[in-house]
């Protein structure tokens, strides 16, 4: 298990590695940042400095070692726009997306897992028809209409919730945070569960098929005959064979949640990493994209390992291909 998981190891670091070219000459040829931050009464002279207070002077090559040799320091460069560390820029935001994105999580799973394996034990009953219609509309409806409409809904029409912002918040290891509050949790619900809808009809179909294929094996038969309880059967034979699939989609779908976050932050106004970015593209901020991207690069390559490891753990079988091969 261990030489498997220093060779996962291994691998991670060489497709960071390779996103770091990807994402450097990605960036680069999209536009010149000179026309938008430069002056364009500014004489030639002052448009020279700029260029080289910027480091756009250099050769490609260069910018791209100078990059490395920067992130080895953590240091993504300054911003063009908040003159400031990119990367400080980022980690300003990174707190509300992460709340923001671990709610959604948590709904997902709090909602989707149960009612996938109601749907998946009793698919006969019309409530388990209901529910799996339900998980199509999640599918199919476009989140940004979805967000209109809760805002309509339940902020305009009812005034139950507020529309946008993040509310009051409370400082928790020298960080902000919303769910604390009572008036943080109103801001926070509405743009969670439109981020969260996707994933719960997910999680919640990814659930239902997991039953149905696990039902039928022999060994459910096997704990069924030896009269053990029904509830044991389901929440210890059939829950934990299921949940190898459920664990990956939930661990991808983190990762998605905090990248693709932008639309729910824009409908809203949640003052996350997404609204920044969009931001930092209309004003082509390189540092502070170069910094987004890179973060969400790590956040996958170790999201995927650490769900390397829970296979590890719900699945013996993966240990034991693992020693067979080695």
């Amino acid at each position: 298990m261990l030489t498997s998981l220093i060779r996962r190891a291994i691998q991670a670091i060489f497709v960071i590695l390779a996103m770091t070219l990807i994402v450097f000459i990605g960036i680069n040829v999209i536009g010149n940042p000179v026309d938008i931050l430069i002056n364009p009464d500014l004489n030639q002279a002052e448009r020279a400095r700029v260029i080289e207070h910027l480091g756009l002077n250099l050769p490609l090559w260069q910018q791209y070692l100078s990059f490395l040799q920067g992130l080895l320091h953590g240091d993504f460069g300054n911003s063009f726009v908040y003159n400031r560390p990119a990367l400080d820029v980022i980690l300003e935001r990174l707190p509300a997306t992460l709340e923001l994105a671990i709610t959604a999580l948590l709904t997902a799973i709090v909602v989707g897992i149960p009612l996938g394996l109601y749907a998946g034990l009793y698919p006969e009953r019309i409530s388990s028809r209901l529910i799996m219609t339900g998980s199509i509309l999640g599918f199919s409806l476009p989140t940004f209409w979805v967000g209109l409409m809760l805002i309509l809904v339940f902020a305009v029409q009812l005034g139950w919730l507020p529309s946008n912002g993040r509310g009051e918040t409370i400082e928790l290891l020298g960080i902000q945070w919303s769910f604390l509050t009572r008036d943080g949790l109103a801001h926070l619900f509405l743009p969670a569960l439109n981020l969260a809808l996707f994933t719960i009809s997910l999680v919640l179909r990814l659930t239902r098929a997991g039953v149905q294929e696990v039902l039928p094996q022999d060994y459910i038969k096997f704990a069924r005959a030896k009269g053990l309880r029904e509830r044991r059967v389901v929440l210890v034979h059939l829950v934990k064979n299921l949940m190898i699939p459920v664990v990956t989609i939930i661990g991808l779908e983190f990762g998605s949640l905090i990248a693709f976050s932008v639309v729910t932050e824009s409908i809203f106004g949640w003052p996350g990493m997404g609204k920044l970015i969009i931001d930092s593209i209309n004003l082509l901020d390189r540092p502070v994209i170069v910094a987004y991207l890179m973060i969400m690069v790590v956040v996958f390559v170790m999201l995927n390992f650490i769900i390397d490891i829970c296979y590890t753990l719900l699945d013996p079988r993966v240990r034991l291909e693992g020693k067979t091969r080695s």
